[in-house]
C-alpha cells in the first residue's frame, strides 16, 4: 500500500470487509472521473454483463491512475453506482475476482449505490474515486498535462483524436 495512505479504523468497531471506514491521504490528490465499462479502443460497451463491466471500469480508473504515476495502491477512495443491486449481488463473486486481480488485498474508502440509470444507457457499472500520489508521479503527470493540452485544443464535444464527444 502507497505509504501515503493511512487507514483510518475508530476504536471498537469490527473490522470492515472489503473497504475502509476511513483513508488519510497526503501528497499529490488525484480525483477521477466516472468510469464506465467502455473499452477505450473502440469507446464502445463491449458486454452487457454487470461483472465485466465492473472490470472494465475497474480497469479504466486504474488507467487514469497510471497516466497519473500512481498504482492500484494509491486509491484511496471509491464510489461505485450500479443500476441493478441485485444484479451486483449476484455477482459478487466473480466482482470479487475482478477486484482481487486488480488491486488484491487493497480497500480504500468505498461506497456502493444504486442509481436509476447513468447518462450511457447500456452502462451497468461507473465508478469515480480518488487517488493519494507522491512523488514518484510527478513526471508522468507532467506527461499527461501534454495530452490534456492537446485535448483542450479540440472543438467542444471532440477528443484531441478528433472524435465525437460524451
Amino acid at each position: 500500500m502507497n505509504g501515503d495512505l493511512e487507514i483510518v479504523q475508530p476504536a471498537g468497531w469490527p473490522a470492515p470487509r472489503g473497504y475502509a471506514n476511513g483513508v488519510v491521504t497526503r501528497g499529490r490528490t488525484l480525483h477521477i472521473a466516472g468510469q464506465i465499462g467502455w473499452d477505450p479502443a473502440s469507446g464502445q460497451l463491449r458486454s452487457d454483463d454487470l461483472a465485466e463491466q465492473f472490470a472494465q471500469a475497474l480497469d479504466n480508473v486504474l488507467a487514469v491512475v497510471a497516466a497519473a504515476g500512481g498504482e492500484p495502491g494509491d486509491v484511496a477512495r471509491m464510489t461505485v453506482y450500479v443500476t441493478d443491486l441485485e444484479a451486483y449481488r449476484g455477482s459478487l463473486r466473480a466482482i470479487g475476482a475482478a477486484w482481487r486481480a486488480r488491486f488484491g488485498k487493497h480497500f480504500p474508502a468505498m461506497a456502493l449505490v444504486g442509481v436509476a440509470g447513468l447518462v450511457e444507457r447500456r452502462a451497468l457499472v461507473e465508478i469515480e474515486a480518488v487517488a493519494a500520489l507522491d512523488a514518484r508521479g510527478e513526471a508522468a503527470a507532467q506527461g499527461a498535462a501534454v495530452e490534456m493540452d492537446a485535448a483542450a485544443a479540440a472543438p467542444p464535444g471532440a477528443s484531441a483524436r478528433g472524435e465525437g464527444g460524451p
